[in-house]
């Protein structure tokens, strides 16, 4: 599969160009982005073309990867899909339910495969984990705890604007529902949202199957209090997700793999547009609260 590669940013120069150069079954096309420049660089870094238009790189490939700010990803992703390409999309999947709609609606249309990069789903500890419990029943309430300090360090995501306007829920929140949906069920109900210390935002979230969940993120905590943990409670006991031992560009690897997986069964995966559609849904619901009561 030739694959091209929409994004210059941090996080494309970090986890996408050198997991898709060197994953074996794809062919690595180049690279387009918002500036010409350092989309040349990225390009020549890993023996690919740069482009300077969008369409060319869609005219020359089989799938795109997008490493782009939500906003922009969503029209450039119905754009791809548009032309028949397979699409490697970051979470979150858009900034409104909307243009997640529409993204998951032209992917169907189109029969192409969809893949949202949720980070935990493809690494290899926190994927059994998921599996593992998802087989059991008898969850009573869970606990999810992101705590960052993006904005307290010098991360080089520190400068994404959509990070300073939308915060932890929509950078974070994508990546909680992605562990806890597929154990305790959908979200049927978002109780309450509220806030915390600097960015902090806490959920509570009733699911399909009968749990509850707490959802605590943050950007902003003190470096040393930096942190994940998922916590589920029920009749097999407490257990906690296991710590990843595989970074960032092993686990997009994966979500390649099943890219490639998916697009030659026609099979979609869980963590396809239309999973990335729900969870849109779900944060919007939970911005709603939050700006309703938003002491």
């Amino acid at each position: 599969m030739r694959i091209g590669l929409l994004g210059t940013g941090p996080w494309a120069r970090a986890v996408y160009a050198p997991a898709l150069a060197g994953h074996p079954g794809l062919e690595f096309a180049g690279v387009w982005g918002r500036r010409p420049e350092a989309a040349a660089e990225l390009a020549q870094r890993y023996d690919g073309t740069p482009y300077a238009d969008v369409d060319a790189l869609l005219a020359d490939v089989d799938a795109v990867a997008v490493a782009l700010p939500p906003a922009v990803q969503a029209p450039l992703a119905v754009r791809a899909a548009r032309a028949g390409r397979h699409l490697l999309l970051d979470k979150p999947l858009a900034l409104s339910v909307a243009d997640a709609r529409a993204v998951a609606e032209e992917a169907e249309r189109a029969g192409v495969t969809s893949v949202v990069f949720f980070t935990a789903r493809f690494q290899k500890e926190p994927q059994a984990w998921i599996e593992e419990q998802a087989a059991l029943a008898g969850w009573f309430t869970a606990r999810a705890q992101w705590l960052g300090a993006v904005f307290t360090t010098d991360s080089p995501f520190a400068a994404s604007p959509w990070r300073q306007e939308k915060g932890p829920l929509w950078d974070l929140g994508p990546h909680a529902l992605s562990v806890l949906m597929p154990i305790l069920g959908d979200v049927t109900r978002v109780v309450t949202a509220g806030r915390g210390p600097g960015d902090t935002v806490h959920l509570i979230l009733d699911h399909a199957a009968g749990a509850s969940s707490t959802v605590t993120l943050s950007q902003t905590v003190p470096p040393a209090a930096a942190g994940t943990a998922y916590e589920l409670r029920g009749t097999s006991g407490v257990t906690v997700m296991p710590a990843a031992s595989e970074d960032a560009t092993v686990a997009l690897t994966r979500a390649a793999d099943a890219l490639l997986a998916c697009a030659e069964t026609g099979r979609p995966h869980p963590c396809d547009a239309s999973f990335g559609l729900r969870v849109t849904e779900i944060l919007a619901a939970a911005e709603a609260r939050l700006s309703a009561d938003p002491e």
